[in-house]
């Protein structure tokens, strides 16, 4: 019984380190060219990854100007004058990510402006 006690506190405990650690800073941006052209514009690889150990939703980008002659699923990123959510709110979960490309004359810096924990 007191080995169940303990589990049951050290969950309590780790459940509660998503509300205090995880914020943007855990939303890892990597940028690499593909190699590739559309339309006389280098193709960029965008990799999104949330390094915190607790899922994340509702991450929304700094995105104002950007631009592509690559069309963008929406339900991947869609953007809304200066912000860009991500995967339509849907979770990106804990040490996951995803990927997505568009193409662009130079890599557009996207940063991370806000997020949301969801508790399991």
């Amino acid at each position: 019984m007191k080995f169940l006690c303990v589990i049951f506190l050290l969950s309590l405990i780790a459940g509660g380190q998503c509300l205090e650690y995880c914020s943007v800073n855990n939303i890892l941006i990597e940028q690499s060219h593909t190699g590739k052209s559309v339309q006389n514009k280098p193709e960029w690889n965008v990799k999104i990854t949330n390094v915190c150990s607790c899922s994340l939703v509702n991450i929304k980008l700094s995105c104002d100007g950007f631009q592509t002659v690559q069309d963008i699923d929406p339900s991947i990123l869609s953007v809304s004058g200066g912000e860009c959510l991500v995967k339509n709110g849907q979770p990106v979960y804990a040490n996951g990510g995803f990927n997505f490309t568009y193409a662009w004359d130079t890599s557009f810096s996207f940063e991370p402006i806000s997020s949301q924990i969801a508790c399991s």
